[in-house]
């Protein structure tokens, strides 16, 4: 292992918490200050250049493959690194932040794989950030058995073999960690903080238990990107002294612009690359955001009005499992997010369809897993890929070939019938407010009217404010999409949570923040990146 860098980082404006010192320990921040020294100068100018390609979007109205990688998409020889054993079956994956708790039930869920989140749902307080690492350690060192202090209920790992194989998900490049700053004063990065912390802590931990550090990669905007993660990772083996290529990740294309750009993302990650995962609420998200400026055929309806089936998302999936299966790469599909009632038997019945009838097509399609939220989900999209898979780990071996999406395709938003609806306003508002407060309080995923949600929710949620307002929709009922309509909305939504929780819990909770920063993301002129930015700035802890 390499020496310590001679400048460790401050840790600022946090509080200590328990066991802290077995994270933060020296070797492990000189290792998270060296990433700092050596890449985020790099992710600062993909940051700028992330600026300067929406710049370019909104001059044209357009985006297509690139034409300087065109080589690279013709090139039929390349593939990734074949899949360790611990990945090569991904049929079920879930989903959930690190908490002690959802640790204990992802991993005994029955599932394949556990994303374990950092990021979307997970608010980035400290004690989420850290607390998060160690209940990491603590499940790979089988240190983790706890009994809930509020329900009394024991919780404990199976034995090793039936336990989820663990994918972790740091935060995207654009979210700094104010609570690690390096000498000269600047922020470091929260990716690099996720990942150097659990990198340096675990890789070799995961290699003794015949694993290693696989990572899902998030919010990537361009093969640049991945190329910089690619380094990351070159010089992180190199640092602790493990083999070249230990390190897998999967990258989420969750990004309009990334989708345009997926062959090439694999080829930069091809010694590290484990596949690609299909989203939807960034992808949706991200749309919106490059092409706001684009006019009425970028205009979205309703969230839930656009399925995976959709013609514009159709071509955006198939593409990815074609891309996918012809580098040897895992195709990952979409979330399941529904949350299960226990009081109504009858909604359960018909999500179950809903969600049994998504995996089906998904297996179908060609992918080789998909997401659930929930543990009591898992048997059933087991079931939809068991069907095709069989005793098969994963399909990669059918191509898809029938498959020919244009440039075009990607973009073909107005392909969809549907149309804005009051309703539909009401809804992002509900989900807006309901998630931000929740969030301000550091929950990250939130079971809203039985549908798991996180950031990725309350971004498409406030786009789609912002877009219709913008874009004049006039909706079926008459009245037209403006900041004064979005305001009488919000406050009607803040009444009905006060009458609906009671004055106490109403007092003591975040709502009037919710309510004030989702209307202004939603309203202000000046479209924000990201809602997680402003949101982070009135995060406490």
């Amino acid at each position: 292992m390499s020496a310590p860098a001679p400048s460790p980082l401050a840790i600022v404006d946090a509080e200590p918490l328990p066991r802290q010192e077995e994270v933060l320990t020296e070797a492990a921040l000189a290792f998270v200050a060296e990433l700092h020294r050596r890449f985020t100068p790099r992710r600062d100018e993909l940051l700028a250049r992330r600026a300067e390609r929406r710049a370019e979007i909104a001059r044209t109205s357009t985006l297509d493959f690139l034409p300087e990688t065109a080589a690279i998409r013709a090139d039929d020889s390349w593939k990734v690194a074949p899949s360790p054993a611990a990945l090569d079956d991904r049929r079920v994956e879930i989903t959930g932040p690190t908490d002690r708790k959802m640790t204990v039930n992802a991993l005994n869920s029955g599932a394949r794989v556990w994303l374990a989140d950092f990021e979307d749902a997970s608010a980035p307080t400290w004690e989420n950030v850290v607390l998060g690492q160690l209940n990491l350690a603590d499940a790979y060192t089988r240190n983790i058995d706890f009994t809930d202090p509020r329900s009394g209920k024991s919780y404990a790992l199976k034995d090793a073999a039936e336990l989820a194989t663990v994918v972790m998900r740091p935060r995207g490049w654009h979210l700094n960690e104010r609570h690690l700053v390096a000498p000269d004063g600047t922020q470091v990065p929260g990716a690099l903080v996720d990942f150097g912390l659990y990198f340096f802590h675990n890789a070799q931990r995961l290699l003794d238990l015949g694993k290693g550090p696989y990572f899902y990669l998030p919010k990537t905007e361009s093969h640049l990107e991945a190329r910089l993660w690619n380094e990351v990772f070159v010089f992180a083996q190199t640092y602790v002294g493990i083999p070249q290529g230990t390190v897998r990740a999967t990258v989420l294309i969750e990004t309009i612009t990334a989708a345009y750009e997926m062959e090439e993302i694999l080829y930069e990650l091809r010694d590290h690359a484990s596949g690609l995962n299909a989203g939807r609420w960034d992808y949706l998200f991200s749309i919106v955001k490059n092409f706001r400026d684009g006019g009425a055929k970028f205009v979205l309806p309703d969230r839930n009005a656009v399925t995976m089936t959709a013609p514009f998302m159709r071509a955006y999936t198939e593409l990815l499992v074609r891309t996918c299966h012809k580098r040897g790469a895992h195709a990952i599909g979409g979330m399941a997010a529904f949350i299960p009632s226990r009081r109504d038997a009858e909604v359960n019945k018909v999500a179950f369809e809903k969600v049994r009838a998504d995996k089906d097509r998904e297996a179908g399609d060609g992918f080789d897993g998909s997401w659930v939220a929930h543990p009591d989900l898992v048997p059933i999209a087991m079931e939809s890929f068991d069907k095709v898979l069989g005793d098969r780990p994963n399909q990669k071996d059918r191509l898809r070939d029938d498959v020919h999406v244009e440039a075009a395709d990607l973009i073909a938003v107005d392909s969809l019938k549907a149309v804005p609806t009051y309703p539909g306003l009401v809804n992002a508002v509900q989900v807006g407010i309901r998630y931000i407060e929740a969030w301000l309080r550091g929950l990250g995923a939130v079971a809203i009217f039985n549908l798991m949600e996180d950031a990725a929710t309350a971004e498409i949620s406030r786009s789609q404010i912002w877009q219709w307002i913008n874009a004049g929709v006039e909706f079926e009922n008459g009245e037209l999409a403006t900041p004064e309509l979005a305001r009488k909305v919000a406050a009607e939504e803040l009444a009905t949570i006060r009458a609906e929780i009671g004055e106490e819990a109403f007092a003591s909770g975040h709502w009037q923040q919710a309510h004030d920063l989702l209307l202004t993301v939603s309203l202000d002129e000046d479209y924000a990146d990201f809602l997680t930015l402003p949101a982070y700035e009135q995060l406490k802890g």
